[in-house]
Parts: C-alpha cells; sequence; structure tokens
C-alpha cells in the first residue's frame, strides 16, 4: 500500500500532527499492484459475485484453487490489507472486490 502524504507537509511538521490527523491521512491510501494469484482470487471472486448474486464463501474459494481453509484466508486478509477488496470481519460473505473490471486478469 502506497501512502500519501498531504501536498507540502515536511516530515518534521509530521511528527508533530496529531494522532487522529495522522490516521486519516493514512486512510488515503492507493492499492498496490496484485500479483498473478491474487488477480486469480479477484477475478474468481468477482466472477462467482456476478453468477451467484453473492460472494464466494471461503471454502467456494478453498474448491476452486484446491488449496487449504488457511491458504485462502491468508489471501483474503493480503487482499484486504493491499486495498483490492472490502470486508466485514465476521460477516459471512461480505467480500467486495475494489478493482475495476478491466485490470482483472482471465480466469485460468
Amino acid at each position: 500500500m502506497v501512502i500519501i502524504h498531504p501536498p507540502g507537509l515536511a516530515l518534521c511538521r509530521w511528527s508533530r500532527l496529531n494522532s487522529n490527523v495522522r490516521q486519516h491521512i493514512h486512510t488515503l491510501t492507493v492499492p498496490t499492484p496484485f500479483t498473478p494469484r491474487q488477480g486469480q482470487y479477484l477475478t474468481f471472486t468477482y466472477y462467482y459475485t456476478k453468477l451467484n448474486r453473492q460472494p464466494p464463501s471461503e471454502t467456494d474459494a478453498q474448491r476452486y484453487f484446491k488449496v487449504s481453509a488457511p491458504s485462502v484466508h491468508q489471501m483474503i486478509i493480503a487482499l484486504e490489507q493491499a486495498g483490492h477488496i472490502e470486508r466485514k470481519p465476521g460477516q459471512a460473505r461480505s467480500v467486495r472486490v475494489l478493482v475495476d473490471k478491466s485490470e482483472l486478469p482471465e480466469l485460468e
């Protein structure tokens, strides 16, 4: 994730900013590029959601990619931290892809 600092904000002033202001500035982020494997998860989630009118469960992704449950969960967390998806922790099937369809790779 790339952090965008406000223009003209010197680093010495950055350290003096109120923590609430710093937290707000940190929320202004740009997603990092995704790996080929992350792209496959994003594409799978996008099309699964489009076809089934609900996002896939982690078990659905586990079956499709033939990987373990922890692997799918770690990928979901990594995609969320990178800014490619958003989800509501503790709520099933709440994943939403934030990447534009035109940027998604072909599903292999």
